[in-house]
């Protein structure tokens, strides 16, 4: 791959990193507000389980797709110089899909009881039925809006804009935040469910939209339902829409499943999982978004070659998750505790969120490459196969939840995620190798076996110490949990580095240099 195509990667991974960032402490502040006020109750619960509709809504519009089925077809264009045909697909994806997702937006509305009463058997309180159906009718108009913006999204990336989009999640989980502290005194929890849909409406739709015409982008009142391209389209997206995602699945599992378990447990999976998606956000999420557009044009180029270097790279980088995964399952109680536990989250909730948390982390460098793997696949518009596999991995997985709900509780729930995920993108990487003759996987392998390792030894050293050398200090205090914090990472940092160094881990290696040179220039400057 050329220089100024990984400069261009870095810039919009840069980009891309910090706008992910941010949405993740937004949304963990979000998280601590809904903590605060509702601390791992039935209220959370039930605003939780007001997600599960538009979440299915959100997977049968393919907004979530937008990005990996429509740039393919839109960068097609602009390699023809042919923008203005680009534009007229783009209207007709948008009025066609807009006014499906209306539809489903309608019908949802009016029979939300019902599928509630469906999707979430194991809940009998009618009280929490009742908040949950009231939630839910409130959220489900916000899925037109994310359709939308997500279409605004994917042509701003297309056009290799990562700006504006970088804007959506923040606004989105700012509002939320600002909704549920305004409203909560007169709605309660309720008053989060109307943030949702005012920062859908303003952080997905209307930034977007201003977004999308800085961009250049032109409507077209066109409903030609038997237009090829159309067709093309629906043949990328149907698969995905009819397949089943680990990513849809855990959002939707850990809500049925739990619904099973006492009130409060939905809660705190939601809060455990939210944790892990933080960590997997720095890592993963941010370089899967930013090298896609990258990735369908070197598709499009035939530059195999290339899209293989660019998804192993990552594949190394992102296997650093591993090792801070290991510290954070030896902190987790002090990180629940100096995160939530305030309010109406109490030390209960504290020690049922952090032992899910272990679990969930766990699988944190699954759940990261995942954002990388299946991007391949979708950069060579094959959607079928991993739609197929998904599916496949998915109905496989609903034994390991079920069994480990049975066994374990809410943390076979959590185990279940993480062998779930780890199982399904262990199995995708390896066809992906065999279909491209992909020579550096080795190295791949190599290099996550030598993560693997480093982390337990790191983590047994950690817990070690944490038992038998800081055992004085309380952890069950905010500064205590702190100062425990505090000293692992510092632990964590010495030995980490040190290892590298010792097992000449070039990844670590280079990181560090790059750090002191910084600062060398830094020191230089003053």
């Amino acid at each position: 791959m050329s220089k100024s195509l990984y400069k261009k990667v870095g810039i919009a991974t840069l980009i891309t990193t910090a706008s992910i960032f941010l949405s993740r402490v937004t949304g963990l502040l979000r998280e601590m507000a809904l903590a605060y006020i509702g601390g791992a109750t039935g209220d959370v619960d039930a605003y939780q389980i007001a997600f599960v509709i538009p979440e299915i809504l959100n997977h049968i519009g393919a907004a979530g797709f937008l990005s990996v089925t429509f740039i393919p077809i839109f960068t097609e264009y602009l390699v023809k110089k042919d923008e203005a045909e680009g534009w007229r697909i783009f209207s007709l994806i948008c009025n066609v899909f807009g006014a499906i997702t209306l539809l489903f937006v309608v019908v949802s509305f009016i029979f939300a009881k019902d599928f509630i009463g469906l999707i979430v058997p194991g809940v009998h309180d009618p009280a929490i039925l009742a908040k949950a159906v009231r939630m839910t009718r409130i959220i489900i108009p916000a899925q037109f809006f994310f359709f939308t913006g997500s279409l605004f999204m994917a042509v701003q990336y297309t056009k290799e804009k990562f700006a504006i989009p970088a804007l959506a999640p923040v606004v989105y989980n700012v509002t939320i935040i600002a909704g549920g502290i305004i409203l909560h005194p007169w709605l309660g929890i309720e008053g989060f469910s109307w943030g949702v849909l005012a920062g859908a409406f303003i952080g997905q739709f209307l930034i977007q939209f201003w977004g999308a015409k800085k961009s250049g982008m032109q409507y077209h009142p066109v409903f030609d339902i038997c237009n090829p391209q159309l067709l093309r389209y629906v043949k990328l997206t149907l698969p995905l829409i009819l397949g089943l995602t680990m990513t849809f699945s855990t959002e939707i599992f850990f809500r049925i499943f739990g619904s099973y378990l006492p009130p409060g447990s939905i809660a705190s999976l939601n809060y455990g999982l939210r944790i892990t998606l933080m960590l997997v956000a720095l890592f993963g999420q941010a370089v899967g978004t930013a090298s896609y557009p990258f990735l369908a044009r070197m598709a499009k180029e035939r530059q195999f070659g290339q899209m293989n270097n660019l998804i192993n790279s990552t594949l190394r980088y992102l296997a650093l998750v591993i090792p801070v995964s290991a510290l954070l399952i030896v902190i987790r109680h002090e990180v629940v505790m100096i995160l939530f536990q305030r309010g109406r989250f109490d030390a209960t909730a504290t020690a049922w969120t952090s032992q899910v948390l272990g679990f969930l982390l766990a699988g944190a460098f699954f759940i990261a490459a995942q954002n990388v793997v299946v991007r391949g696949y979708f950069a060579m518009e094959d959607t079928l196969f991993p739609a197929i596999f998904s599916t496949i991995a998915v109905a496989v997985s609903v034994p390991i939840y079920y069994y480990g709900m049975q066994a374990f509780g809410i943390n076979g729930i959590a185990f279940a995620v993480s062998a779930s995920v780890a199982l399904q993108i262990t199995i995708l990487y390896v066809i992906w190798n065999r279909r491209t003759k992909n020579s550096g996987s080795r190295d791949v392998y190599l290099f996550v076996g030598k993560m693997t390792f480093l982390s337990l030894a790191i983590g047994l050293f950690l817990e070690l110490c944490k038992k038998y050398i800081l055992s004085a200090i309380n952890v069950a205090t905010f500064t205590g949990s702190l100062a425990s914090s505090l000293i692992n990472g510092c632990l964590f940092i010495i030995i980490f580095l040190a290892a590298g160094r010792m097992m000449k881990i070039k990844e670590i290696v280079d990181l560090q240099n790059k750090v002191a040179a910084k600062l060398g220039r830094t020191q230089n400057q003053e």
